[in-house]
């Protein structure tokens, strides 16, 4: 899996770049490795947000996009919220192709003993 990290109105170190990457491994195991992870850190600037780091990610799998946003006071939480948030997406998705996989399995055995 290829990891794009950006910084929106925050300056990304690498102590950020490599929180997402270790993250997103668990992701990057269940995914192919040609799928695109875009992380987007970004700070928001009005001082009445509590909510101020905002970790937005878009992984691009084969025929399907899953986006997530999260937002808390530390980016380092909002990172983690944001790993946990994709995971369940993936897992979900697996899930769902799996399912489709073995009705197609099964009505195709059952054509074929009708046939």
């Amino acid at each position: 899996m290829r990891i794009e990290v950006r910084g929106k109105n925050l300056e990304v170190t690498e102590e950020l770049r490599e929180a997402v990457v270790q993250r997103f491994q668990r992701v990057g195991k269940q995914v192919s490795e040609f799928a695109t992870l875009e992380v987007e850190l970004c700070e928001e600037k009005n001082p009445r947000i509590s909510d101020r780091m905002v970790a937005e990610a878009t992984l691009g799998l084969k025929g399907v996009t899953l986006r997530a946003k999260e937002a808390s006071p530390d980016m380092l939480h909002s990172i983690h919220e944001l790993a946990e948030d994709i995971r369940r997406q993936v897992k979900k998705h697996r899930e769902k192709r799996r399912k489709r996989h073995r009705t197609r399995k099964i009505t195709q055995r059952l054509k074929g003993e009708t046939a």
